[in-house]
């Protein structure tokens, strides 16, 4: 989720950004990604949020090494942060805005927003939802390998349990989860991680009661 980080200024955001692509060398993903985008407002639901959220253009997704979540860090109204994108289902990728960093940014919903971001120098490690830590902590050998497998595998994991659509599915696929890593499986097996095929993913709902 994106947070603020106190510890940078907007100059050393783009210093960082910088540094990365150096690292990267010559590739595609090496760019600097600069785009704007519109913030939304998701559509109401049972529970009040606070948080917005922007789609990426096709070309700025493009540009990224996965269709699936891609950890990147950049600069969102010259406001330094690190997030993790989520895929569209449709080729392309969503960001998470919270209050803090949309406040920190000067920004509300309806307001046209600039970033530039680049793929994150280190994947940071995810958040264990409590019914999967519970679960791993009840299974040793599953819970061995969980903590030998990287971020990024347990990111796909979480990422593969929380999507499913009904309570029954999730708790499924954490039964699941469980028995393919102690067998010694480190990634969900048939995983479509960019939601394109199995059309489990996509962006929220943008609520349209808001002028824009």
């Amino acid at each position: 989720m994106p947070h603020k980080d106190s510890s940078r200024t907007p100059n050393s955001a783009s210093q960082m950004i910088d540094k990365r692509i150096r690292e990267l060398g010559d590739s595609e993903a090496a760019s600097k990604i600069r785009f704007s985008a519109t913030l939304f407002r998701p559509r109401a639901t049972a529970k009040a949020v606070s948080w917005t959220f922007l789609t990426l253009p096709m070309e700025a997704s493009a540009k990224l090494p996965s269709r699936g979540m891609t950890s990147v860090e950049g600069i969102l109204n010259g406001f330094p942060f690190r997030a993790t994108l989520e895929p569209t289902g449709q080729g392309g990728h969503w960001l998470k805005v919270d209050r803090r960093l949309r406040e920190a940014a000067g920004a509300e919903a309806g307001d046209i927003v600039t970033l530039e971001i680049a793929p994150a120098a280190k994947e940071p490690e995810p958040r264990v939802p409590a019914d999967l830590r519970k679960a791993l902590a009840a299974a040793p050998k599953a819970r061995e390998l969980w903590s030998n497998i990287t971020p990024i595998a347990r990111r796909e994991w979480i990422h593969w349990i929380v999507s499913a659509k009904q309570a029954e599915t999730r708790a499924r696929r954490i039964r699941n989860a469980c028995l393919m890593l102690a067998a010694g499986k480190r990634r969900p097996c048939c995983f479509d991680r960019s939601g394109m095929y199995s059309k489990s993913l996509s962006c929220p709902a943008a609520d349209d009661s808001e002028s824009m």
